[in-house]
């Protein structure tokens, strides 16, 4: 595993990514690559108070959040990832398991792999459990800057 998964029972959203990227292994820590936008992200929309560092992730749980990653053993850009490292079962059994109220996929690619999908929209899905409704928002990654909008995260905050 290369980033432990960040997650409890009844969460409000859990952030699910890809894989880690190259500079997060290095860091032992969710979304430390310098020109991903997610800390910033969160607290633009208002999920958390202030700016958090990558190496801040677990206080996450303070505001009842959490992260994970489809793909848990192995790292770097999506386009390098082997599709069969992605553990769709594994990521279905947490929601199971923790019933967070919402998963945001960070990016389209781990929402097509988790719903098995050619394509997808951002924003809420029709898919959903009995206690998770799943949501799909650009990717906060600098290499997907092309596909950046933040008006689509603040949607995820509009429940």
């Amino acid at each position: 595993m290369i980033l432990p998964d960040l997650l409890e029972k009844n969460l409000d959203v859990v952030f699910c990514g890809t894989a880690a990227s190259k500079k997060s292994k290095e860091l032992n820590a969710y979304y430390a690559g310098p020109g991903n936008k997610f800390w910033i992200t969160l607290n633009a929309i208002g999920i958390t108070p202030r700016v958090l560092k990558p190496y801040d992730y677990k206080r996450l749980l303070d505001y009842n959040i959490g992260l994970t990653d489809i793909c848990k053993t192995d790292y770097g850009n999506d386009s390098d990832l082997n599709k069969k490292n992605y553990d769709q079962k594994g990521l279905y059994c947490k929601i199971l398991k923790y019933k967070p109220r919402v998963v945001c996929f960070n990016g389209k690619n781990a929402a097509l792999a988790y719903l098995k999908k050619k394509s997808v929209d951002y924003g809420y899905q029709s898919e959903k459990t009995e206690y998770t409704k799943f949501f799909i928002a650009p990717s906060t990654s600098g290499a997907a800057n092309r596909f950046w909008n933040i008006s689509i995260w603040k949607e995820l905050v509009r429940i």
